[in-house]
């Protein structure tokens, strides 16, 4: 098998089988297979999409291209969330300090900016001192002691797609659903969460310009993520303009600690309450109907942004005043 072979097969629009997708991604991971050609291969697929059958199949080559998270350790129902990605978008570093206060789970796996978005880790870490990098074992720990932790993808969790997401970065291969959809699903699925909520973004500051094409995206990695029996779902958020008032890593940092302390815009903390209702539902904590008024409260009576102080200081951050 060559994977000359392979491009020229998708370049043609033809449909790729199960061991030609193993080929390419245990051969990228391997080293053997370049990167000009796996370009090549991405550009092609940008064309000429694929169907559900490859999706699937390219998404679990990836989640087991390396070593994946065991969470049963960590007691009670462990949720993630996920964004594509959109200017201002700085929720995870609200939501997940606030659904941990409700006494969620919350275990993620976070990335770094792709095209012209930030990236959550490259947020978090212009706060001084915090660290993105934890063992498996410390990642556990914190979770069940703090209620949450976000971290980086390692070397050896989901290689092929920390490979391909570079790549896909410098070539112009960015926008294509069953890229995106394999690259954020093989990610949660290696991770070991029990429930995972999607936030696809659309609009002119996000990946998917429009509505029917977000979706779609929703609609495939929902798809995905049934199949393997996670609870999967997905809101869409309009991003024609930026989410909150600011836009930086620090920046955005200070917005999504004034908006724990009660003082966000408006449009970051309906969204966070409304995603953030979701989870509590997804972990069985209450219904949808009253979660909303619980987020509420925790941001009230200050939980919420203590949360977030426990997660930054168990990760060795501080905040500078």
């Amino acid at each position: 098998m060559r994977m000359l072979d392979i491009i020229l097969k998708k370049k043609e629009g033809k449909v790729l089988t199960e061991e030609e997708l193993r080929f390419f991604i245990t051969g990228y991971v391997k080293g053997e297979i370049p990167d000009y050609q796996v370009s090549s291969l991405l550009m092609a697929i940008c064309f000429q999409g694929m169907n559900k059958e490859e999706i699937a199949t390219l998404t679990e080559l990836m989640e087991y291209s390396g070593e994946t998270i065991d969470l049963t350790s960590i007691k009670g129902i462990k949720v993630d969330k996920h964004s594509t990605g959109g200017v201002g978008d700085k929720t995870s570093m609200v939501l997940g300090p606030l659904v941990a206060s409700c006494g969620v789970k919350l275990a993620k796996m976070s990335g770094r900016g792709l095209g012209h978005t930030g990236g959550t880790l490259d947020k978090l870490e212009s706060i001084p001192g915090m660290s993105i990098s934890l063992t498996k074992e410390r990642f556990i720990d914190q979770v069940n002691k703090i209620g949450m932790s976000i971290i980086g993808q390692t070397a050896t969790i989901v290689p092929a797609d920390k490979k391909l997401y570079a790549l896909r970065d410098v070539t112009g291969t960015v926008e294509s659903i069953p890229l995106i959809a394999s690259s954020i699903m093989s990610k949660k699925l290696a991770s070991g969460s029990d429930t995972i909520l999607l936030d696809v973004k659309f609009g002119s500051g996000a990946f998917m310009k429009d509505l029917d094409s977000a979706r779609e995206l929703a609609r495939t990695m929902v798809e995905i993520g049934d199949s393997l029996s996670r609870d999967t779902r997905a809101i869409l958020t309009d991003m024609n303009q930026p989410l909150g008032c600011a836009i930086g890593n620090n920046l955005e940092v200070i917005e999504a600690v004034n908006t724990l302390k009660g003082k966000g815009p408006q449009d970051l903390v309906e969204l966070c309450v409304k995603a953030g209702a979701i989870m509590l539902e997804q972990a069985k904590v209450c219904s949808r109907a009253n979660a909303e008024e619980l987020l509420k409260n925790k941001i009230e009576n200050g939980e919420a942004f203590e949360k977030l102080c426990q997660f930054v200081e168990a990760q060795g951050g501080y905040f500078v005043s």
